[in-house]
């Protein structure tokens, strides 16, 4: 564990344990005690989907726009289990890439495995690959009320060669 999330783990600690003697030691209405235990619940929660992004798990946000592939992992669904598809990215940001690669986990779809497979084989070879990613088109409104309405359409292909000024 990193110096930054051990003071994180600590000082969360701290904060329960002050809520425990707050809410044994005081003459809080009921009311308040509850509030006080839904407040460290809630930040409970939020601290551990922020500690996620701390310890480099995967982000479970969209793909972005425009970026270079670097490489991917393939997890083929069995039994258990229903794949997934990892990806390390750069973000193309006013047509450069970003200072850090970001890893992104994609649900398992055998064309986008297929298209990750030919992406990974030319990158081997030396050749880059840029990467797009457009929302899936779809019915309009709201999208929570439709389960993979977030789902992207993505395309790989070569990086173009750069252009050089002529002598």
């Amino acid at each position: 564990m990193s110096e930054a999330t051990n003071s994180l783990l600590w000082a969360y600690v701290a904060l329960a344990f002050l809520a425990a003697l707050a809410l044994m030691a005081s003459r809080w209405h009921a009311v308040a005690k509850a509030l006080l235990v839904l407040g460290v619940t809630g930040l409970y929660f939020g601290a551990d989907r922020a500690l996620d992004d701390v310890w480099g798990w995967p982000s479970r946000h969209a793909l972005p726009e425009r970026f270079v592939l670097l490489a991917a992992v393939i997890e083929e669904p069995v039994k258990t289990k229903p794949g997934a598809l990892h990806v390390w990215v750069n973000a193309l940001e006013q047509g450069r890439p970003s200072a850090e690669p970001r890893a992104y986990s994609l649900p398992y779809s055998k064309d986008l495995h297929a298209l990750l497979d030919e992406g990974m084989k030319k990158v081997r070879q030396g050749i880059s690959q840029i990467g797009t990613a457009e929302p899936k088109s779809g019915p309009k409104g709201l999208s929570w009320l439709r389960p993979g309405s977030d789902e992207q359409v993505l395309k790989i292909r070569d990086m173009p060669a750069p252009q050089l000024p002529e002598k």
